[in-house]
């Protein structure tokens, strides 16, 4: 709940209403990456926005379930399935994460960027994003190491957690999953005049095994 009384579900309606399309469009480069290489199955896209990722995913063959908090950005991401041809390969939800989460087991869970303007509670989402990770399958975390640049006023309360952090985080059983990635690296991002920024994100990606 936002100090003007707005549930976080609110809140991210309101931010997407700001635009006719908030992100890219494009899906995330570290998913891009890491996920090409892999046999498609059953996929998990967590905080999906718009829907980039989800409908990158499925028209490589993966079958998707991607949630988010704002109905407003699922049904955004619902046309863009429609428009690209995917829509029998996605299954879009509606979850507030700290309440509810999607069932089943997952070859790959994805969250990319899961942070918030309200409350999130981040670690306990990712635990049960690791226990929704089949055999042999992976999760992938990506996350901001920071505010951008051109944020003026920060709040000095924020913590962005590094990649050991987050590993830490998941309580994971030793023995049970093998790290595959952790680490950061850099991206340029426009700021919100337009001009090219370089941000620093980090990237944790472990496997369950089989």
């Amino acid at each position: 709940m936002s100090s003007d009384g707005r549930t976080d579900a609110e809140m991210w309606d309101d931010r997407y209403r700001e635009s006719d399309r908030i992100w890219s469009g494009s899906p995330n480069t570290v998913l891009v990456r890491e996920v090409e290489g892999l046999e498609p199955g059953r996929a998990l896209d967590l905080g999906c926005g718009e829907g980039a990722d989800a409908v990158w995913l499925a028209r490589r063959g993966w079958r998707v379930t991607a949630t988010d908090i704002s109905r407003v950005a699922l049904e955004r991401a619902a046309g863009h399935g429609v428009d690209a041809g995917v829509a029998d390969r996605v299954d879009w939800q509606w979850h507030d994460l700290g309440e509810s989460f999607p069932g089943g087991e997952y070859d790959l869970v994805s969250a990319q960027f899961l942070h918030s303007m309200g409350d999130l509670p981040r670690e306990e989402i990712l635990r049960r994003a690791a226990g929704a990770v089949a055999p042999g399958g992976v999760l992938l975390v990506v996350g901001h190491t920071g505010f951008p640049p051109w944020e003026r006023n920060p709040d000095p309360s924020v913590h962005f957690p590094t990649t050991d952090e987050v590993l830490a985080s998941l309580e994971l059983p030793e023995g049970e999953w093998e790290v595959l990635l952790s680490g950061e690296h850099e991206r340029v991002q426009n700021d919100p005049d337009g001009n090219p920024a370089t941000r620093t994100d980090n990237a944790l990606k472990v496997r369950r095994r089989g």
